[in-house]
This record gives C-alpha cells, structure tokens and sequence, in this order.
C-alpha cells in the first residue's frame, strides 16, 4: 500500500535556507522538511567564512550594493540586489536572536571580516566554521515547531497537472505544484507528499566537476526536478570555482576560506613569487572569477599542479586563534600554515544560476517556490560576492514566508495518480551507474571548466548527449534507488550548463571563452540572460 501524506508546506533541502523557511513557514501552517541524508548534511554546514551585511556605522548598505553588482559582471537583478542589502542585517540579529555565536572583538562588538570583492568590513563569523555553527543553531530552533523532518529522503519528481488523475489536456492547464513523489533511502518506498505549496532549497550541484568543495549530495536535485516539471531554469553557465581550495591529492577537497586572504594571506605562484598584482589591482582581493582564473592560468603557464597560499608573515597565534579548524586540518595532513606556504588550487564550488524566481520567490509553476543555491533571484548575476549565500538563504527565506502569510494558496483537491515504481534490479549493471558518474565529472571538469572555448563545450555536448541517453534508458528500466536518481539528475543538469555556455557568445564573470573578449559592460549587446524552460531555451536581454 502506497503512503501518502498531506501537510501545508514541503520543504525540499535542510541547509540555511530550507531550515531557516521552515522555522518561519511552521507559524502558519503544518511543514514536512525532507533531505536526502541528515539534517547537517548541505552546502550550509561546509560554509567557513561567513555572513556578509552592513552591520558597521561607517559601513553604508550602497558599498555592499555596489560591491554586490561589480562582483556580477553587469548581470545583476538591481532590485533583487538591494532587497538582499538592505533586508540582510536583520536575519543575521535574528540568528544571533537564535543562538548563533558569531565572533566579537574584546570590546564586544562583532570581528567583521572582508573578503575578496568586499570594500569595507562586513562579515559576521564564527572563525571558519561559520556555516557549522549556523547550521546547528537552525536544527536546533525547529526543534519544537510543527515540522516533520524526514531524514535519509529523495524527492523523485515534482506532482504536477501532467499527474492528476483526471480526464483532459494537463497541457492546456496551468502550471501547478501539488507536491513530490518522494523516495525514502531506507524501505525503498516512494510516496506522494500532497502540499499547498512546495519549497525547492536543495542547494547546488559541484559533483557535477570533478574537483569541488560540496558535499556527496550536491547533485542538482532541485534544478533537475524543477526543469522535468516546467520551470525555467537561468544563467547555468555561471558556475564559481573557489580559488583556493587544498591541493591534496586522492582526498576530498578541503575549501581554504577566502578570508585567509582578507586576513593577508599572499597567493605565490609555484617558484614563491606573488602573482595576482599582474591580473588585477585588488590583487588577493579581486572577486573569485578574476582569482581563480589567474591561478588557473599561473599553473598552465608553469605546468604545476598548484599554488601557493603564504600566511606565515601574519602573527601565527592569531592565524591559530582566527581559523582553528583551517589551521588543525592542515596540520593533520603535516602543513603547518604559521611556517608552511599552503598548496592550493581552483575547485567547483557554488551554482550561480538556477531556477528562476520572482523576489517572493516564485517559480513559473504556481504553489512552486525555490530558495537558496537552487534558486535563480538575480542576486549574483555573472558571479556571486563572497559571503552573499548564506544572506541570499535568510532573506528570500522569510520573503516566502512573507508571501505564503498574505497570500492564501488553495490546498490541492485533486486526485493524484500513484508512482508506477515497477522495473528491474540490476545488480551487475551498478558497475555502470559509477563509471557514468566519473565520466561525467571528467568531462565537466575538463572541457567546461574555469576557461572554455566553442571548440571544448561541442565536445562536451556531443559526450554528455550520448551519455543522457544511457542513463534515461537505465532509469526508465531499473527499480529506483538513490544513486540512480542523483545520476539522472546530474546527468540533466550537465547538459543543461553546457548548452547554456554554448549559447553566451561572450567572455562574462563566471563564464571565460577563449573564443570571446572578456566583457564586464552591461550595455554591450551581448549582455543577455540565458533561460531554458522545458527542453525550449530562449535569450532575453537583462
């Protein structure tokens, strides 16, 4: 017999912002929060720098705005932009509200921190584990509100007109969420969650690259889903690469927090000569596209396989005292960073593009909404400001919930056809399940990473191509299981970067073509937003 369960909101995702809408969400109504693998598993728990808000009397909210559209490359949304500013500060008091300890100076007042592309000292920290800390304090703060939290749970597809159990065209019908067919990790089942309104906040997609900083869970679930069910999908060819990133070879990627390098920390090149004054003035403190393509460029031109972060002129008790988990870590692996130059790399670390929404953050699909690195607000344009993630979480967060407060969604009535979960085990074939997934990320990472050209993504495409169709085949024949899902899903997800790079004929942020000149003039003709809905894509000018 087929579970169902009905509630007011499901929330798809457990990192700030699923947690932090799912304590606002549960004042108005019943929440079901699912995630894929414990509740501290996400992209959120991984964040070491911190929060960035104007949070100083001699910081302004037009400094943090215009810092914010320089690091975009001239594809911000303006509006999104300074909704996120001028709301911010207050989600962070209402996280220390919470219990979030962030670090304060002797004098009681909060250690603002900069990082690269910042103009002023604005980030709120808990050294480098802010996103632990965070993470923590939201789990516990939903503790005893009225949310179902199941753990170890996959969404499998969004329920929409295509799944009412009823005569007529669901084509001619608009465009609804009722939900998802879930998959639970642990008896096999897949359900039918039924909700007024359903909540995308399942974060990014690194394991789409070989080299990344997220966790085994960021596959592109919530773009995927939203994509299959009709959404429209923006600006997937603006995918940053954190500049530096532990060079640790066979071991997953250890992230180096950017706020290292607004703490002084030097990048030296592989013979110990600093670099990043022969790319940009703000040297160690350009925005992450221009730093990371530098390094990129520094290790094609010396043919090593890293760089160097130099932190040992910087007094080594307060480097000890101001990144303790950085610090351990790095010893641990017999780098001492108060004597020890750090080897670091580039590796795939945040999705700027997403599902599109509205500021409330509404999708195309009404009862749909997305929030956080799934979702597509404009905040980040053509590459995101540091620390800007976790604030874009909190405030779009409580603008759903704001919306969902005034404004009365009906509860579905209709009746929902099953999931038809027949299909055969396959055993012997999973072999083929983890090959795909490592082709997959080789491809990305070589021919759709930090620097492409034409000639690459076609490559790519014609790959990916003959890939997805494998894998649909596989899907449609084998009986669902986790892996599958994150495959079908990364497998979707891959394309969809690669058409969406194919079609910016340019050289902007996050996306550098050496077949195009670098372009950073929003009224250039070529400054567009890359859209796809369905399996139509089509070009608007931003």
């Amino acid at each position: 017999m087929q579970e169902k369960l009905h509630c007011d909101f499901l929330i798809i995702g457990s990192g700030i912002a699923g947690l932090y809408t799912a304590y606002h969400l549960a004042d108005l109504g019943s929440v079901v929060l699912i995630t894929k693998s414990s509740l501290l598993e996400s992209n959120t728990s991984y964040a070491q720098g911190g929060i960035a808000g104007v949070l100083d009397e001699h910081d302004s909210y037009e400094s943090h705005i215009q810092d914010t559209l320089k690091a975009g490359a001239g594809l911000c949304d303006e509006e999104a932009v300074k909704i996120l500013v001028y709301e911010g500060p207050k989600h962070i008091k209402k996280l220390i509200e919470l219990g979030a300890k962030f670090k304060t100076t002797p004098e009681g007042n909060l250690d603002l921190h900069r990082e690269g592309g910042h103009s002023f000292n604005r980030i709120v920290h808990a050294g480098d584990l802010t996103g632990k800390e965070v993470a923590e304090v939201l789990i516990n703060s939903i503790k005893n509100k009225n949310i179902q939290v199941l753990e170890n749970t996959s969404a499998v597809e969004l329920i929409t007109q295509f799944h009412l159990d009823e005569p007529g065209d669901p084509i001619l019908k608009e465009p609804v969420c009722y939900g998802a067919y879930v998959y639970s990790r642990k008896t096999w089942e897949i359900f039918k969650i039924i909700s007024k309104a359903t909540i995308l906040a399942t974060g990014g997609a690194g394991q789409v690259y070989l080299h990344n900083t997220n966790p085994e869970v960021s596959t592109g679930d919530g773009v995927a889903l939203a994509y299959k069910a009709g959404a429209i999908i923006t600006n997937m060819e603006f995918y940053q690469f954190h500049p530096t990133v532990l060079y640790n070879p066979n071991q997953s990627s250890f992230l180096i927090t950017e706020a290292l390098r607004g703490y002084g920390a030097k990048l030296l090149d592989y013979e110990g000569k600093p670099f990043m004054h022969k790319y940009d003035q703000r040297k160690e403190l350009a925005p992450r596209d221009i730093v990371a393509r530098a390094i990129d460029a520094e290790m094609k031109k010396s043919g090593s396989p890293h760089v160097y972060l130099d932190i040992t002129h910087k007094n080594p008790e307060e480097t000890k005292e101001q990144f303790p988990h950085i610090y351990q870590t790095c010893l641990r692996m017999g780098i001492d960073v108060t004597k020890q130059w750090i080897p670091v790399v580039p590796a795939a670390h945040y999705m700027c593009g997403g599902v599109e929404v509205d500021y409330w953050g509404r999708t195309r699909l009404k009862g749909l909404f997305a929030v956080g690195e799934v979702a597509y607000t404009g905040v980040h344009g053509g590459n995101r400001l540091a620390s800007n993630s976790l604030l874009e979480g909190l405030v779009f967060g409580y603008r759903i919930y704001e919306y969902l407060k005034n404004n009365f969604i009906e509860k579905a009535s209709k009746s929902i056809k099953p999931w038809y979960k027949e299909g055969l085990n396959n055993p012997e074939e999973w072999i083929l399940v983890q090959h795909n997934f490592q082709e997959i990320k080789n491809i990305m990472w070589n021919y759709v990473g930090i620097v492409r050209s034409n000639l690459r993504l076609e490559r790519a495409l014609r790959r990916i191509n003959l890939l997805y169709d494998e894998v649909i085949d596989f899907y449609r024949r084998t009986v669902i299981q986790n892996k599958i899902l994150e495959l079908r899903n990364i497998t979707l997800v891959a394309k969809i970067i690669i058409l969406s790079a194919l079609n910016r004929k340019e050289s902007r942020g996050l996306h550098y073509s050496t077949d195009y000149p670098e372009n950073r003039n929003p009224s250039k003709q070529y400054t567009r937003v890359m859209r796809t809905v369905g399996k139509e894509f089509y070009l608007l000018k931003s």
